[in-house]
């Protein structure tokens, strides 16, 4: 992802992470429910969306990534009660391991 033409793998991982939508969100943290709703920067616990620069979706990348062609993505869905183990466990299962 942080090699040149990274950008294009970044895409697949975000594809793949908003097939699995439901199983990370059960995942991510208690009272979700509330916290995710479209309001105040986030997205509906409901719906996984991804943009460069939005703060409003599930998964943002950044604009430099997005210019440079490489960098990271971030995941803006768990809560701050979740078992960092678990989540990027999940993460990296679906990203990298997970062949749908």
């Amino acid at each position: 992802m942080r090699s040149d033409g990274g950008f294009v793998i970044i895409k697949k991982a975000i594809e793949k992470l908003g097939q699995r939508h439901k199983e990370h969100i059960a995942a991510y943290g208690e009272g979700n429910e509330r916290r995710l709703t479209g309001r105040h920067e986030t997205a509906d616990i409901n719906t996984f969306l991804w943009g460069v620069a939005n703060r409003g979706a599930s998964i943002r990348v950044g604009r430099d990534t997005e210019k440079d062609g490489k960098g990271y993505f971030e995941d803006r869905r768990p809560a701050s009660n979740m078992d960092p183990y678990v989540v990027t466990s999940m993460i990296a299962e679906t990203t990298i391991l997970w062949k749908p």
